[in-house]
């Protein structure tokens, strides 16, 4: 991935239509350009959050970590998108309850959250861009009480198969039956058995380490 464009002409494709000119300005000033790879980990649970994400492309997954520290997917974090959650964070403790983890190869800006406040009173377009990035984690967040409550493990899994296809764009995912298994809460045992059923019902392929979706 190449940084090719600045930060600014970054900002003004993926969020000129929704941010205000000053906005950007100030945005592309304070904020830290990066880029991290699939599998880097951009956020740790319990870690003192002083940046928040905006993202340009690449998809960050999102988990949280029970009391034996058992990982579970809550969401995906794609390009356009920020993670309301680290700023919900900010506003209590200052630290985070969440694991977030680049899916893909990701490029993003980092935002200092001492200028999360001053924007939400100064500029309605981003009002409105944190209120509405609520209002979609809370979704997927109700989306994932419902899989997990009214799903059976069968459907949680194909579920979570085609959204991670769908975030990193590929019906190929690069993963292993044990990664999987962490990511719903359940044992490799189980995934390893629903998968090869999946694959003889013609809706995967398996491979060595990775799952080709075909019943999207």
């Amino acid at each position: 991935m190449m940084k090719e464009m600045s930060v600014k002409e970054l900002l003004d494709l993926h969020y000129g239509y929704l941010f205000d000119p000053a906005l950007l300005e100030e945005i592309a000033s304070a904020g830290k350009y990066k880029v991290i790879r699939k599998g880097d980990k951009l956020m740790e649970i319990g870690q003192h959050i002083s940046e928040m994400p905006l993202l340009f492309s690449g998809a960050i997954k999102v988990l949280r970590e029970d009391e034996e520290g058992e990982e579970l997917l809550l969401y995906f974090i794609e390009k356009g998108d920020t993670c309301a959650m680290s700023f919900s964070c900010c506003m209590g403790t200052g630290r985070s309850d969440i694991r977030a983890i680049a899916e893909t190869d990701s490029e993003l800006l980092l935002l200092p959250v001492n200028k999360m406040d001053e924007w939400m009173v100064q500029y309605s377009s981003w009002r409105a861009f944190i209120l509405d990035s609520y209002h979609t984690r809370l979704s997927e967040l109700m989306e994932t009480v419902d899989t997990l409550a009214f799903m059976k493990m069968d459907e949680r899994l194909m579920k979570y198969l085609k959204d991670r296809a769908m975030v990193t764009q590929n019906d190929v995912i690069t993963t292993t039956h044990l990664a999987v298994a962490n990511d719903l809460h359940t044992s490799r045992v189980v995934v390893s058995r629903i998968l090869k059923s999946l694959e003889k019902a013609g809706k995967l392929e398996l491979g060595r380490s990775s799952i080709k979706v075909l019943a999207l």
